[in-house]
């Protein structure tokens, strides 16, 4: 990956399994058939979907334990927002109800892993006296 020398193995498989995701989201939302409803909520789901990814590298990068936690706040909020609009493409008729609430469980995976990464920085700035 791009720029991304330095990470641990985890970060890299989190980062590699963010990719896949966001593509799977996409094949997803592309077999949808037309209509207003499906194009909008495939374009909220498409950009919350790669923002998690997105906002997770850039945690990667972040200059202190307090930047880590605001970029893992963002990627958590995301991540939630992601399964909101993968539950209603699930309700909607003529979509992959199955395939829609197969990635929603990912997503609530990456909510779970964001709040722990931010109870873990915490955790540890309060250790460090805040830095």
């Amino acid at each position: 990956m791009i720029g991304m020398a330095g990470l641990n193995d985890r970060a890299l498989a989190l980062i590699q399994r963010q990719k896949h995701f966001v593509l799977d989201v996409v094949k997803l939302c592309e077999a949808l058939p037309k209509g207003m409803a499906y194009e909008i909520f495939s374009r909220q789901v498409i950009r919350s979907a790669s923002s998690i990814g997105a906002n997770y590298r850039a945690a990667c990068r972040a200059k202190s334990g307090k930047d880590f936690i605001n970029k893992m706040k963002i990627v958590e909020e995301e991540a939630d927002e992601t399964i909101h609009w993968l539950e209603l493409i699930a309700e909607l008729p003529q979509a992959n109800k199955d395939g829609a609430n197969a990635l929603a469980k990912v997503a609530d995976e990456f909510v779970s892993i964001a709040v722990a990464s931010i109870r873990t920085a915490r955790n540890r700035n309060n250790a460090d006296g805040g830095n």
